[in-house]
């Protein structure tokens, strides 16, 4: 068996070690988002966790053997390693055009939930209370033409205070509609004094909510495409070391021949000289 040069050596352990440890806390998340999703009762969420638990604790295993195969220089440990994290990488790749592909049809889908909700003034109250959610948070508006989604009755999280319109844009609403405050309380009915008239001088946020929700999906797949692909990256590295290991567990050491003679050893013959002179 040949021998294994100290720096490829180094480097795969460390590999190894890193991708165990990043294998160790993507495994810990997903143990807290299951307890989590599974309090919320989101159970057509379960399989993909499932595959995730059989990912991650395959590549902890994989990690450790990659490890134990290069301290003891064990072969079958070697070949276990570069085998398994080739597939998991391959897994990663096909995710990760899956995700790509997908975020039209995401796209799509919250378009068609939140469209449901129009007009705003006839929405149900669970969707009035996630569209006041959305709103406060994202300092936004309505869902396509801004205020003027929600006609004359004007939620106070649409409301720009004097802070956020230095930093968001807000507009004051036309002076021929006459405008209300709504103060969303589900424990009041519609005849009880909830209402009020909108000064002229407040002010709201001028951007839709539909585009801003847009935006936020198209940066959270963006994030978990790179995160795949920087984890496909580190998976690559690690094999690709490991063949290189492997490779040189394959060349042969070239040993000197030993050559045995009869003859004296010279320094008897330097002896011999210095006694005759």
């Amino acid at each position: 068996m040949g021998r294994i040069n100290i720096c490829v050596k180094r480097a795969f352990i460390f590999v190894c070690v890193l991708i165990g440890i990043i294998s160790t806390l993507l495994l810990a998340i997903t143990l807290f988002g299951h307890g989590y999703f599974h309090k919320s009762e989101e159970i057509e969420i379960l399989p993909g966790i499932a595959i995730l638990y059989v990912l991650e604790a395959a590549t902890l295993v994989l990690s450790i053997f990659g490890v134990y195969g290069a301290r003891k220089e064990k072969k079958w440990a070697v070949v276990l390693f570069s085998v398994g994290m080739s597939l998991a990488s391959l897994y990663l790749f096909v995710e990760s055009v899956k995700t790509y592909q997908a975020k039209p049809e995401m796209e799509e889908l919250i378009r068609e939930k939140h469209l449901a909700m129009m007009p705003l003034s006839g929405a149900n109250q669970t969707d009035l209370e996630e569209l006041y959610n959305i709103q406060t948070k994202f300092k936004c508006c309505g869902l396509v033409q801004g205020y003027q989604d929600w006609g004359t009755d004007i939620p106070l999280s649409c409301l720009c205070s004097d802070e956020d319109s230095t930093n968001f844009k807000c507009v004051a609403p036309g002076n021929n509609t006459r405008f209300v405050i709504h103060y969303p309380n589900s424990d009041m009915s519609e005849d009880d004094d909830h209402k009020g008239l909108m000064d002229e001088h407040m002010l709201v946020y001028k951007e839709p909510c539909l585009p801003i929700l847009f935006s936020l999906v198209g940066y959270g797949i963006s994030l978990m495409i790179g995160t795949l692909v920087a984890l496909q990256a580190l998976w690559d590295i690690g094999v690709a070391l490991a063949i290189t290991i492997l490779c040189q567990m394959r060349r042969k050491v070239d040993v000197p021949p030993v050559i045995f003679t009869s003859q004296p050893p010279q320094y008897r013959e330097l002896c011999d000289t210095a006694e005759s002179v």
